[in-house]
């Protein structure tokens, strides 16, 4: 591993960067294009990687998570984001649109059953996935769980987090007009599907920029900029999930955990995740026999964390030498 200044550099941890061997364009109906990609061995182990958001879109660095020699890697843009069509587009656009997806993917890609890995949203929807389909999962790899509770929308976007950062928040509550403020996120959305198009931009890169300011702790609440259209489609898709309860019973994930109780998992969160606190992934992992729960000191939310990066690396890893794929 390379080192700089006596430190372990975050992505040296990761498996070297890889091209696909397969790119196309999924027609999943309702007028929606989605992008989905394959890297790494083509009959190796089948993992699909889940990104957050919604709206976040995949990136090449999630593929680094897997040994290529091993598994069989599909990534895909979810509806409305990313390379996927139309853009930032929330008509039929719900979680059980992107549960049909993850299937139309796995018959597509004549898979059987897959490990299925993802990180905040992405946990959210693996366990949803998981829990419609558990004789398609073979494992969860899940990381900084948020479980789309009406408490961890409120901590969130409703002043939990900005109690401890106050300026930051400052800047995320201004925009609003003081007799809305009691319903952010409702102000917010409001805005973002308005006809006012300067309005709609301003409101995208505020609430993209309050995010990413604190997902990680390396950025020490430092508002980075990000690019416009990528704020459009994930505030967009944020709002439109968020408003609607992510399109899930109040606790439902938790409720149907007997659905999933069989299959392993491992569970990695920063115990310092100021977005998806860690109180989830301890309510999730509680008398899930099957789950490993590993709490990383000193890490906040980002899949960039050195420490969350080990122990997702370790955890791929390890499923390799499970006895079903001794023939890799």
């Amino acid at each position: 591993m390379n080192k700089t200044a006596g430190h372990i550099s975050a992505e040296s941890q990761l498996y070297p960067s890889s091209e696909p061997f397969d790119r196309r364009t999924l027609d999943v109906g309702d007028g929606h294009q989605i992008y989905v990609e394959q890297c790494g061995r083509r009959d190796g182990i089948p993992v699909i990687v889940v990104h957050g958001g919604p709206g976040g879109g995949c990136s090449p660095i999630m593929r680094r998570f897997f040994n290529p020699e091993k598994y069989r890697v599909i990534l895909f843009d979810q509806r409305g984001c990313g390379r996927s069509r139309p853009f930032a587009s929330v008509e039929h656009n719900t979680t059980w649109h992107l549960v049909a997806d993850m299937e139309k993917i796995r018959k597509t890609l004549e898979i059987d059953t897959w490990s299925v890995f993802g990180g905040s949203w992405g946990a959210t929807l693996s366990l949803v996935y998981a829990q419609t389909h558990p004789d398609r999962t073979d494992k969860l790899f899940l990381r900084g769980v948020f479980l789309a509770r009406k408490a961890e929308l409120d901590w969130f976007y409703g002043g939990g987090a900005g109690k401890y950062w106050p300026e930051l928040w400052e800047r995320f509550v201004h925009l609003v007009p003081e007799g809305e403020r009691h319903d952010l996120m409702g102000a917010y959305h409001r805005r973002l599907f308005g006809d006012d198009r300067e309005a709609q931009s301003e409101f995208a890169m505020t609430w993209a920029v309050w995010e990413n300011a604190l997902a990680s702790m390396g950025n020490n609440g430092t508002p980075y900029q990000v690019p416009q259209n990528y704020a459009l489609a994930f505030s967009r898709l944020e709002s439109h999930y968020f408003v609607n309860g992510a399109f899930l019973d109040e606790g439902q994930i938790l409720r149907d955990m007997h659905k999933i109780h069989h299959i392993p998992a491992t569970i990695v969160q920063g115990r310092y995740d100021m977005i998806c606190p860690p109180t989830s992934a301890w309510e999730l992992a509680k008398g899930w026999n099957n789950a490993n729960l590993t709490m990383i000191p000193a890490a906040g939310h980002a899949l960039s964390e050195p420490g969350v990066m080990r122990a997702l690396v370790d955890a791929t890893n390890a499923w390799t030498n499970d006895a079903r794929w001794v023939y890799l």
